[in-house]
């Protein structure tokens, strides 16, 4: 076996087993040299077949680390980001940032409105940033839910039935303060998903949730049907 690939496989065991989470930062090339005797091209060889591999990510001039795992998620459905994320093993928390009425003709919500923004949070960093309208006429008992201690979606997924949804999904650049709150640049990409759900006809909420580009795949699969 190659001086590299022992390093790679021996870094990816480490990583597999658990015993290096996500954003474990991994020694440096020449630690690594160091440690197993041999060239940093080779060590550097090594790394970048694992960051290829999705395993680990490397930052300029920050070092490389044990990358967080991508979460899937189906287009057609209506994911709870809590259940997906406690899927991969990480840690879920829902950051409330604030919670008041909307303002008159804000989105298609019509009517009198709640809106939600906060932060969901995996593994002690920013997974997504939601902005969310609910409907008080369709849902009234949204007014009296402490949306601090429980994110709206899980919430509604929970209490209130849909009929029918409407994704938008777009590749865009975050503002600067989207960009600080999710954690990253101001070049960075980001996913943004846009999805209004109905109730028999009446849209019950609207949500614009902001996702950070490394962290989220949104996934469809399709079986042909049978042609007779």
């Amino acid at each position: 076996m190659s001086p590299a690939r022992r390093i790679r496989d021996e870094i990816a065991g480490l990583i597999r087993s658990g015993a290096w989470r996500p954003g474990h930062r991994i020694p440096t090339e020449q630690e690594l040299a160091a440690e197993h005797g041999c060239a940093r091209a080779t060590v550097s060889k090594a790394l970048s077949e694992l960051a290829a591999s999705g395993l680990i990510e490397r930052r300029r001039k920050a070092g490389s680390f044990v990358a967080h795992p991508a979460v899937h998620s189906a287009v057609m459905t209506v994911p709870d980001l809590a259940e997906l994320i406690a899927a991969r093993g990480e840690a879920y928390r829902w950051q409330a940032l604030s919670a008041e009425p909307a303002k008159q003709g804000e989105g298609p919500v019509p009517g009198p409105a709640l809106c939600i923004v906060g932060l969901h949070m995996a593994a002690g960093e920013a997974f997504a940033l939601e902005r969310r309208l609910i409907s008080l006429v369709e849902v009234p008992g949204a007014g009296d839910v402490d949306f601090a201690k429980e994110a709206p979606g899980t919430w509604l997924l929970a209490h209130i039935p849909w009929t029918q949804v409407r994704h938008v999904i777009r590749a865009v650049s975050p503002t600067r303060k989207e960009a600080g709150l999710l954690g990253v640049g101001a070049a960075a990409a980001c996913l943004e998903l846009d999805r209004t759900t109905w109730r028999a006809g009446r849209v019950v909420t609207h949500v614009r949730q902001l996702f950070r580009g490394d962290r989220f795949d949104l996934v469809a699969e399709f079986k042909a049907g049978i042609q007779g």
